[in-house]
Formats: C-alpha cells, structure tokens, sequence
C-alpha cells in the first residue's frame, strides 16, 4: 500500500511546479507562452508521514507536457497544463536469500489536466498581482487492483485560488514574485494551504531564476489511501526549490531546464525533478 502513496507523491510534486509561470504579470489579448515540456523523476527514497527519509523499490515518471498561457484581452488569461503522456514504472525486487520477489508494475497513460483563468490586476502598477482560479480535472488514471498499483492521476476534481504579486526591480535586469494559494480538494482529501517566491534576472538572451514552493495540509480530509479504492495519498506536503535557465531565441522561440528538489515532505519522493522544454512567446 506504501507504493500507492509513494506515487501520489511523485505526481503532486510535478504537477505544483508547473503552476508558477507567468507571476503577477498576464499576458494582452492574442499574446501568448506555450511549452512542450518533459520531465523524469526518478528515486529509491521517499519521504514517509513523519517527514523521515526510507528506503523503497526505485520509482520513475516521465511525463510529456503542454502548458499554455493566452490572452483572451489585456486583463484575462486562459491557463492550461496538459500531461498527455505519463510512463511511470516500479522497479521489481528480488530477494538473494529467500528467492521471493514483490513483482514490479508499469503504466503509460493520460495525466490529471489543470485548465482555469487568471484575470491581471494593477497592471500599470510597480506591483503587478493577478489572481488566478485553477481546476484540476481527473483525467488521469486512478484505478489499482491487486495487478496495478501505478497510477497517474488522484480521481478527485480540485480547484487551486491562488494570488501573484511580481515586481521588476528598478534599474536592475531582476524581478520577484510572491505567490499564495488555497487549494480545496473533493474526495475526502485534505484542503491545502499554499505558498512560493520567485527570483529571477534576465541578461538577454540567458534569464536565470528560483523558485520556491510549499504545499502543507490542512489536515480536514477524512479519504484513507491505505485500501485499494485507487485514490492516491492524502495530507502530502513538501518545500520545493527549482532552479531554471531559459534561453530566448529572437524569433520568439526558445529553451528551458530545470531541476526541482524537496528540501522536506511528507509523503513524497526524496529525489530531482529534473525538466527541459521547449517554448514559444506568442
């Protein structure tokens, strides 16, 4: 049952990361970002309930993503994050002295989908702040049996509020933004509290930034993941730290890598969430 919450884990981490482009800036109406992303998380450690890092059979996911961000007017934006291609794999492990082994698993399938608006406010300000209303829609494969024990989506339809503030830096190429969210989950899961920062500076064509991410739990679910019901872990919680390179070609186009690292969890893998991807500014 521990190898169900260990991929829950794995998946809440990728998906939260993504969620921080574009800041406290939106983009004007027909202008855009998109990003055809992948990612791989790999790990023989995982963070258990108590925050304390064991030993568990090797766990990867790869993950090919869309993500969108698009001007519907000067104030309003349509966001989308669209994993339509998830692998994920559990290592098979064998015993030297006893000959037993615990069979290992694999799934290739959809992921779990975010769609949502995020609406620009005091645009024209030294402070930007935008607000954003994010769903998350089960898409993803969420059903176990006794021969499946991978899974790449919650099966439970969530929706994330969050507020971003973003301030360029006078007379410096930097910028921060500061980022918080309430994330109210169905399902019997626990509603989430979250925040992040990010810093970034921007020496044309090469921009370099960090950003950080804390998802914790309210703790006021009741959905027991222990049993074979197929749901992932409840109560997951972890601080993120991403460092970013992006490149900006002139013609609009350009690239990205990054590598995201749990400096604490609960519940979650204890391993790099290593991305590259490959963009357009609309």
């Amino acid at each position: 049952m521990a190898q169900k919450k260990i991929l829950l884990s794995l998946l809440s981490l990728l998906y939260s990361l993504h969620i921080l482009a574009g800041g406290g800036w939106v983009y004007q109406k027909n202008k855009g970002f998109l990003k055809l992303g992948q990612n791989m998380i790999r790990s023989q450690y995982f963070f258990d309930s108590g925050g304390n890092i064991t030993d568990i059979p090797t766990v990867s996911l790869y993950t090919t993503s869309f993500y969108g961000e698009y001007g519907l007017s000067d104030r309003l934006n349509v966001v989308l994050y669209v994993p339509f291609f998830v692998r994920s794999t559990l290592n098979r492990v064998e015993f030297n002295q006893s000959g037993n082994t615990i069979p290992g698993d694999e799934i290739n399938s959809f992921g779990d989908t975010n769609v949502g608006l995020k609406y620009g406010m005091f645009q024209d300000q030294p402070v930007h702040l935008a607000a954003s209303l994010i769903f998350g829609l089960p898409f993803g494969s969420s059903e176990v049996s006794s021969d499946r024990i991978l899974q790449t989506g919650d099966g439970e339809f969530n929706q994330l509020l969050k507020l971003e503030a973003s301030h360029s830096i006078s007379g410096t190429p930097a910028y921060i933004t500061g980022i918080l969210g309430f994330n109210n989950r169905t399902q019997g899961f626990s509603d989430e509290f979250h925040y992040g920062g990010e810093i970034g500076v921007s020496l044309k064509p090469v921009t370099a930034l960090l950003k950080v991410y804390s998802v914790n739990s309210l703790y006021n679910g009741d959905a027991d993941t222990s049993n074979a019901n197929g749901v992932f872990a409840n109560n997951t919680e972890y601080v993120s730290f991403t460092p970013e390179l992006i490149y900006a070609l002139e013609n609009g186009w350009g690239f990205a890598a990054s590598a995201g690292f749990a400096s604490s969890g609960k519940r979650i893998l204890a391993a790099p969430n290593f991305g590259i991807g490959v963009f357009l500014q609309l």
